[in-house]
């Protein structure tokens, strides 16, 4: 009788243990996925306003502040480097529909870089967000030369395109966004 006692009060006892153990991986469990949620949908509701579109908050030119560190400068708070939509605006001063294709890849191309990534489902949000900025740029035709200039100009520093390559080495697989342009481009000037 006592030897059953004993081992039914170890049972008991590991039994509670592991039932502890099970609530506090499964609170980490669904703290994760609060901020996995979060961060989806920070950068679900990501959009390019005609505001930045039409340049009527355009930021002082951050020299080389710009390139000191992965995320950039962004006085704005747009979303968008400083350097990047400035150069943007140089190269484009006369069509605002290829600013705006140029800025919400720009956009998308940023919310890469400074997204903390909690997990894979977060960084494939961010890559379905690039991949309808890419989607967008196809309705201009000639894409590879839109996105070279906006590559190049984001991923300028060393730092930035390891950054971008540990990101993919992460990625899944993801779908590609049945969506394109944040704005209706037939509303724009040239």
């Amino acid at each position: 009788m006592f030897l059953f006692k004993k081992v039914l009060w170890w049972v008991v006892v590991v039994l509670a243990v592991g039932y502890i153990i099970l609530v506090i991986v499964r609170a980490f469990h669904f703290y994760n996925l609060d901020k996995t949620n979060e961060q989806v949908e920070k950068i679900h509701n990501t959009r390019l306003q005609l505001s930045d579109v039409m340049g009527e908050n355009l930021p002082p030119d951050p020299g080389t502040e710009a390139d000191k560190t992965i995320a950039g400068v962004d006085t704005n708070q747009n979303g968008i480097r400083d350097d990047v939509e400035l150069a943007i605006f140089k190269e484009y001063p006369n069509s605002a529909k290829k600013r705006a294709v140029s800025l919400q890849y720009a956009l998308a191309l940023q919310k890469q870089m400074i997204l903390p990534i909690v997990n894979t489902e977060t960084l494939v949000a961010t890559v379905e967000y690039k991949s309808k900025a890419s989607k967008c740029m196809w309705t201009l035709g000639d894409t590879d030369k839109y996105k070279n200039f906006i590559d190049n100009l984001q991923v300028n520093t060393k730092e930035r395109n390891q950054y971008l390559d540990e990101i993919y080495d992460k990625l899944g697989s993801f779908s590609v966004s049945k969506e394109g342009c944040d704005l209706d481009l037939s509303t724009l000037p040239n």
